[in-house]
């Protein structure tokens, strides 16, 4: 009789232990989701800050900049578990070089945008939100910049509407097609993408990186300046937004990617390609593989640094991608004048 009583103790307290240690960790309050439904929806009046841009039946969250400027259009996707508050001296700069500048918290990071299910997280449908993103703030054309995931649905959008990009800048990941072969097939990306198993199982990725008051996650984002870690964990501990961010993983099926010829698209568009010799998550063989599929300008820029490439080496980074998009914006101004 007792030793049933003893297991039925154990046994609830294995159960509710790490569910109190998860949900109790949550922000079901929804503080972030508060914020930002309390913004403006962004206007062509605007110029800078913090806005809503209405999309379809989305709204995303996003930071701009020059948005009165007479440049080019360019839009920043962050990756990760980042936000667009990971672009702000960039998005700066190019307000100060003239450019007009949208970074937005991509699917699943704007509360507006997070529909459930994992087919919502599909490759399609981030490029898509590029492309809707573009025509609701007025760029008929436009420069691109991406990092981490971001970077991975900046080739995307390249490979589909290339005749929408002006000029594309990735950073970290290269080439998708090169990358996702690396990881298939690349001893050496196999090991440093090893973490996607984890990351893609369901419920277990959750709890691992968000019981205990986040703790996992803390570790991961310690390095990070304080703004841009509270924000990060601020988002992502809203229920079901870790979920939403974990699925571009969990859409990503990396055999089927290998085999679809699309991913292996040449690309004409001019490109910068940054990455750090230091990165763990990116193989210098993956790097290089790259280079067969670049077919116009295209120029890449190592790095003696890590993952976090704007935040390790802000000056390199920004200098390099404004000059890059004036070299191009700059060029297809004097085409036009002719």
């Amino acid at each position: 009789m007792y030793w049933k009583m003893g297991l039925a103790v154990i046994l609830l307290l294995v159960l509710v232990v790490p569910a109190v240690l998860y949900f109790g960790s949550l922000d079901w309050a929804r503080s972030h989701t508060a914020h930002v439904n309390a913004l403006p929806v962004l206007t062509p009046a605007d110029e800078e800050g913090e806005f809503r841009i209405a999309v379809g039946d989305f709204e995303f969250r996003a930071r701009v900049a020059g948005m009165q400027n007479d440049g080019d259009g360019v839009i920043l996707l962050h990756g990760f578990p980042e936000s667009s508050i990971m672009w702000t001296p960039l998005i700066q700069a190019f307000a100060d070089a003239g450019y007009r500048a949208v970074a937005i918290d991509q699917r699943g990071y704007s509360p507006g945008a997070r529909p459930a299910g994992v087919e919502n997280y599909e490759a399609t449908e981030l490029v898509a939100d590029v492309i809707a993103v573009a025509d609701a703030v007025g760029f008929d054309d436009f420069h691109l910049v991406g990092h981490d995931w971001g970077s991975a649905v900046g080739w995307g959008t390249v490979f589909q509407h290339a005749e929408r990009v002006r000029s594309w800048t990735g950073m970290a990941i290269p080439h998708i097609g090169a990358f996702v072969k690396g990881v298939v097939s690349d001893p050496d990306q196999q090991e440093r993408s090893s973490y996607f198993s984890i990351l893609q199982k369901p419920m277990l990725a959750e709890f691992l990186l968000t019981y205990g008051g986040q703790t996992r996650l803390r570790k991961l984002l310690a390095q990070l300046p304080e703004e841009r870690r509270n924000e990060y964990l601020g988002i992502l501990a809203e229920p079901g937004a870790l979920t939403a961010a974990l699925n571009w993983y969990r859409a990503m099926d990396t055999e089927l990617a290998a085999a679809d010829d699309s991913l292996a698209t040449v690309v004409q568009t001019p490109t910068l390609f940054i990455w750090g010799n230091q990165d763990g998550v990116v193989a210098r063989s993956s790097v290089e593989s790259q280079r067969p599929y670049m077919t116009g300008p295209f120029r890449e820029m190592e790095l003696d640094a890590g993952h976090s490439l704007l935040l390790e080496e802000p000056k390199q980074v920004i200098s390099a991608i404004v000059s890059h998009i004036d070299t191009y914006a700059k060029m297809i101004t004097d085409a036009q004048a002719y």
